[in-house]
């Protein structure tokens, strides 16, 4: 298993977050209410995600008991990547009962978060986006 990040394991061990693996991952994202996946990515390619790892607490408290947030394991985030649709890291996934809902990438202004959020928790749920993919055709563009 890959080390966490202090920052990241801190989101575990003082706020009591679970780390999504495959043993657990249906079980906390099919639970009734809304939830918040953190895909983070590795720190030193995307270190934006230890921003929003010492965010993510403060809108926990923000939204006090609106939504419950998890880790996502490194093992886990190409597959909620692909399941999800989103193509940069960190990204927050909101879902509730397991269906989508929305996702927030990258560190955001406390302003857009607050925003976002609340449009979020009201939203319906809908389909994920799904990642392009580049389709380039070799022969002539003709139908028969």
């Amino acid at each position: 298993m890959t080390q966490l990040h202090p920052l990241i394991q801190r989101l575990t061990a003082e706020y009591g977050l679970p780390l999504l693996d495959p043993g657990n991952l249906n079980t906390f994202c099919d639970a009734p209410g809304d939830a918040v996946l953190f895909c983070g990515g590795d720190p030193v390619q995307h270190p934006e995600c230890l921003d929003v790892a010492v965010v993510l607490p403060e809108l926990l408290r923000a939204f006090p008991g609106r939504f419950r947030a998890a880790v996502v394991s490194t093992a886990l985030e190409s597959e909620i990547q692909a399941r999800y649709g989103f193509n940069r890291k960190p990204t927050l996934v909101f879902l509730r009962g397991g269906a989508y809902i929305g996702a927030l990438s990258g560190i955001q202004d406390w302003a857009v978060y607050l925003d976002r959020i609340q449009e979020l928790l009201a939203a319906p749920p809908s389909r994920p986006p799904s990642i392009g993919i580049a389709v380039n055709a070799l022969g002539p563009a003709v139908c028969h």
